[in-house]
């Protein structure tokens, strides 16, 4: 299984891009987030989902409470601030609410990537998430997906019904106060003005108050195909393009995650790409803290060219 087609000769070398310019990495400037990965099972299989979650693929296994405990201690030893939990559906996952609260108990703000849908609803689920009390609450968000802020173009991408599950979801959660968000995508040829005023219009029709334009409370993602062709990042595109190492996810993310048949977890340098053994970090977050190569196309794609982070 692979993260996409890479032009031959391009994205290979570590060192050196393929007209032998110096490649572009970066360094951990800290930890500032952990990402646990509960597995790539999801209750449906969208189109162009870019960790190919299905539910059937166990690419990556549920990531159980005693594999996460080790690395959500060694992130309060090194300072980091959040943990995200993404997936798959997280909610798909037995250990999910032993997860969220463990990650609370260590006083980390908690993100939470969700489709909103039926995993979510579960009863148990539903009673583990009122359970948790005030203060705790106060330090979780739950970032609900919606590709696009109409029914027609978010159902293309995920199946028929499944925006108004998701709806049902993300209402369910505002109602109970419940701290949220959204991500949704750019692929739908709308100018980000214009997509931030549809799901403006979106959520005051459901009575949710979020500011849009933040966007932390509304994320809207560049598009990860397989086969993308970009332009691989070499050291002279920080001045080229006014940025900075420090700005890209990996200078401040890993993601840990367990392989199917895996004796053990590992850590990856970020969330995207997550079946490209060359972004294996090491089994601690301490030898994972080394710099990365954007060695990969969405580096490009997503990071550097695209300007996103998944936090």
């Amino acid at each position: 299984m692979a993260d996409g087609a890479p032009h031959p000769g391009k994205f290979e070398d570590p060192v050196l891009t393929a007209k032998g310019e110096r490649r572009a990495s970066v360094p951990l400037r800290r930890l500032d987030t952990l990402w646990l990965n509960t597995g790539t099972l999801c209750n449906i299989a969208c189109e162009g989902c870019y960790i190919e979650s299905t539910p059937k693929n166990d690419a990556l296994v549920y990531l159980s409470l005693s594999d996460a405990l080790p690395f959500l201690d060694e992130a309060r030893e090194m300072g980091t601030r959040e943990v995200g939990i993404t997936g798959g559906e997280p909610f798909m996952n037995p250990d999910i609410l032993g997860i969220l609260e463990a990650a609370l108990d260590r006083g980390f703000e908690v993100l939470v990537l969700t489709n909103a849908m039926r995993p979510m609803m579960r009863p148990r689920v539903q009673r583990g998430l009122l359970a948790l009390p005030p203060e705790k609450r106060a330090h979780l968000t739950l970032r609900v997906s919606l590709d696009h802020h109409s029914q027609a173009l978010h159902d293309r991408e995920r199946g028929e019904g499944s925006f108004a599950r998701a709806v049902e979801g993300m209402t369910w959660l505002h109602e109970r106060g419940f701290r949220l968000a959204v991500a949704g995508r750019t692929v739908f040829g709308e100018d980000e003005a214009d997509a931030r005023r549809g799901y403006a219009d979106m959520l005051e029709g459901l009575g949710i108050d979020l500011d849009v334009t933040d966007p932390k409370a509304l994320v809207l993602f560049p598009e990860m195909r397989p086969g993308d062709d970009p332009p691989e990042i070499t050291t002279a595109c920080w001045g080229i393009l006014g940025k900075k190492p420090e700005d890209i996810m990996c200078a401040s993310s890993r993601m840990v995650v367990r392989r199917k048949g895996a004796e053990a977890p590992v850590v990856l340098s970020c969330t995207l790409i997550a079946y490209d053994e060359r972004f294996e970090m090491g089994g601690t977050l301490k030898e994972a803290a080394r710099p990365v190569a954007l060695n990969h196309p969405w580096c490009a794609t997503f990071c550097v060219l695209g300007g996103a982070s998944c936090s």
